[in-house]
């Protein structure tokens, strides 16, 4: 089954470069040129992921990740040529997955989502099946997070950092090694990245956020007394 894109830039010939890229490796793509038009296309296509650029007239990016979140846990790439820090960090606040700034490879923008993809669809965090942590419950194989049996709803990235945590439970964890285990080793971000994951991340976790744990000047741990 192919996979299907929504692929939201102003620039026609971006869009276009980018577009084939895609196609060549049989992603199914959907283009819109504004954001208005790709919340369009979003209510009527079943997408598996989101490309997004942020200065768009109609509606801008960050409109379209605020909207797309409120719906859906998709992944989400934002695209642009802003590279302040402020920026990326606003992006992640609304919920995206990645960060790529122009200009950019689109051959590598591909692989990025296929990585991306890749993590979403689960083949991180093998092990047993399912976790258990207090109230607490991740269940791998179907990629649910439950709390008292309640469904919890993660982001991919949200979901791909709790597996991190859970995989070295007891561990403390600098964020540069979260940085690097999450992100990974060609991510240019940096430590505010991290916190700002977390902070969403525990406060999804309501009544289990004390799972995660910040040790002060050296980053974070997942411990649970059992």
């Amino acid at each position: 089954m192919k996979r299907k894109v929504l692929l939201v830039e102003d620039d026609e010939l971006i869009r276009e470069f980018v577009s084939d890229y895609f196609k060549k490796e049989a992603w199914e793509v959907y283009e819109a040129q504004h954001g208005k038009m790709a919340m369009e296309l979003f209510a009527l296509h079943s997408v598996d992921l989101v490309v997004l650029d942020i200065m768009m007239p109609e509606m801008d990016g960050w409109s379209v990740c605020r909207k797309i979140r409120q719906q859906s846990d998709i992944p989400i790439i934002i695209i642009t040529a802003r590279v302040d820090d402020d920026d990326q960090l606003m992006g992640f606040e609304l919920g995206a997955d990645e960060y790529v700034t122009k200009p950019f490879s689109p051959k590598v923008l591909v692989a990025r989502a296929k990585a991306l993809m890749k993590r979403a669809e689960g083949s991180i965090g093998r092990g047993d099946d399912i976790a258990q942590f207090g109230a607490l419950t991740v269940n791998k194989r179907a990629h649910t997070v439950t709390i008292a049996s309640v469904p919890v709803s993660l982001t991919p990235k949200e979901y791909e950092l709790l597996l991190f945590f859970i995989k070295h439970e007891g561990t403390v964890l600098s964020r540069d090694s979260i940085l690097n285990g999450v992100w990974g080793m060609d991510y240019f971000g940096d430590h505010r990245t991290v916190d700002t994951h977390v902070k969403k991340l525990r406060a999804k976790l309501d009544t289990e956020q004390h799972l995660i744990q910040t040790m002060i000047r050296f980053g974070y741990k997942f411990e649970a007394k059992r």
